[in-house]
């Protein structure tokens, strides 16, 4: 193990914690918590715990005043000076579902939703709902064989009817990049807005989410190195002032009365209810610490161990990637299939060796049709991940093959 990737380690108090061998491949589904996320959230929790934006007592005052340092640093990590585009949710699914809510005053019949077959299920769902509830057409971009995005045939699927355009930054499947920013300028001239699933791209280091040219940006915290239930989108300022809300009760109003009611400027007309305040306050510090890495370094051996991967997959027999086979536009998350054992079998007998990787449809069915499969396992890389863990998968599948097939 290099040094660079033994100092990222000690960020993570699960590598101290799980004996040998213990190979995390499986971030995509959720990444393990770093040190300041988890500290934030155990001060939080056991020190400072209080209810943010109403109180008036000192403890209430440094919750809240916790919050929005979380909302600052966040917002940085977006590249975004404005705290105030960024919206506290449960995670992305939370996040798409707000986005489908808050758009339906835009569908509606002679209206279209445009989507695309490399989605997972919470970019698909939400805005099949929206459509049956507002008479609105659902279409569909396709995919080629290795499950890029046909950017062309989508621009194709672009007319001023289509009111919303929803995408995905990068393919939970394959680890596609998808060029958002071509996306946004074709959804731009038809008038149509854009908003990105951000979930698989966030955890890759900071960038700026204006320049992508995008209206709304949903992403989860467990999979940036933070608490499970907190996450955010980020809402361009100027839409944002424009949208209704999307839940009711306290804290997204401005006055209540039985005669009508005001609702808060943005964001919290789009924060009702008590927040999930550790979970955000530890989203808040993994942003900080996510910007103090030098995210060069990292991308660059990212990209050498996911060609690694690529490399050992493509030399076993029984294995068949399902996906592009070099690193080219995209990110370590890789799926394969093992001929003649089931994903679930695989990931199991994978657990021997102490690999850890995710079996399944991955919440994206459409992407396993066109693949022509029902399953596949997948293994994702994040930062502290090395050589000897792709090395491990690569030696138990190997090993897999040979005994099970």
């Amino acid at each position: 193990m290099n040094s660079e990737v033994t100092e990222l380690r000690r960020a993570f108090p699960i590598f101290a914690a799980v004996p040998p061998p213990f190979h995390y491949l499986d971030n995509a589904a959720t990444a393990q918590i770093c040190h300041s996320a988890a500290e934030a959230l155990h001060a939080f929790e056991t020190r400072g715990r209080a209810n943010v934006k109403r109180g008036v007592y000192r403890l209430a005052d440094a919750a809240t005043a916790a919050f929005e340092e979380a909302r600052t640093a966040v917002a940085a990590y977006l590249g975004t000076d404005d705290p105030s585009e960024i919206a506290f949710t449960s995670g992305t699914t939370m996040g798409l579902n707000l986005a489908a809510h808050v758009l339906s005053p835009r569908l509606g019949p002679g209206r279209a939703i445009l989507v695309s077959e490399l989605e997972h299920h919470s970019n698909i769902v939400p805005w099949q709902m929206a459509a049956e509830r507002t008479g609105a057409e659902l279409r569909v971009a396709p995919v080629d064989e290795e499950g890029r995005l046909l950017v062309d045939r989508l621009e194709a699927l672009l007319d001023e009817r289509v009111a919303v355009v929803a995408i995905a930054h990068v393919s939970n499947v394959t680890g596609i990049l998808v060029d958002v920013a071509r996306v946004g300028a074709a959804a731009r001239a038809v008038g149509a807005l854009l908003v990105v699933d951000g979930a698989q791209r966030v955890p890759h280091g900071p960038f700026d989410v204006r320049a992508l040219g995008c209206d709304l940006y949903a992403f989860s915290g467990h999979k940036m190195f933070a608490a499970t239930g907190a996450g955010a989108i980020w809402i361009r300022r100027e839409l944002a002032e424009e949208l209704p809300p999307f839940l009711g009760g306290g804290e997204m109003i401005a006055r209540v009365s039985f005669a009508g009611t005001t609702y808060a400027r943005p964001p919290h007309r789009f924060e009702a209810g008590t927040p999930a305040i550790g979970p955000v306050l530890a989203l808040g510090a993994a942003a900080r610490w996510l910007l103090t890495l030098n995210w060069q370094t990292v991308r660059r051996r990212e990209e050498a161990l996911t060609a690694r991967l690529l490399d050992g997959l493509a030399a076993l027999p029984a294995i068949r990637i399902l996906g592009p086979r070099d690193i080219r536009d995209r990110f370590g998350i890789v799926a394969f299939e093992v001929a003649g054992l089931h994903a679930h079998d695989v990931c199991q007998l994978l657990d021997g060796f102490g690999v850890c990787t995710r079996g399944g449809h991955h919440c994206a069915q459409p992407l396993m049709d066109r693949f022509g499969t029902v399953a596949s396992v997948r293994a994702s890389l994040a930062p502290y991940n090395d050589e000897a863990d792709v090395d491990a998968l690569l030696t138990g599948l190997e090993v897999i093959s040979r005994k099970f097939r």
